[in-house]
């Protein structure tokens, strides 16, 4: 990029590109809110918490709390696949008390 040394400033030449040094841009979304009634702030805060998880927010930031390698990424994501495929046939077969 051409710099003009009086003013600091890219030239009009130059083409102006945006890098990102932080990585892709977030996806924008709709904010979680919680609107305070005449219930009080702990029935809006008790709201805002199961909203929150529902959204997966805090297992987000647990997640995002400390750096990875990839392969142990790459671990617990082929361990969480292996819990979640347990826990579904755990649901669909009954169990011997139930048949």
């Amino acid at each position: 990029m051409d710099y003009n040394p009086e003013q600091n400033v890219p030239s009009p030449e130059a083409p102006v590109v945006p890098i990102s040094v932080r990585g892709p841009e977030p996806i924008q979304c709709k904010p979680v809110e919680v609107y305070v009634d005449d219930k009080g702030v702990e029935r809006a805060s008790k709201h805002l918490k199961r909203k929150m998880a529902s959204e997966g927010i805090p297992r987000e930031l647990k997640r995002r709390r400390h750096y990875m390698k990839p392969s142990i990424a790459k671990r617990k994501k082929s361990a969480e696949a292996a819990r979640r495929r347990r826990k579904r046939v755990r649901i669909v077969v009954p169990g011997p008390m139930e048949r």
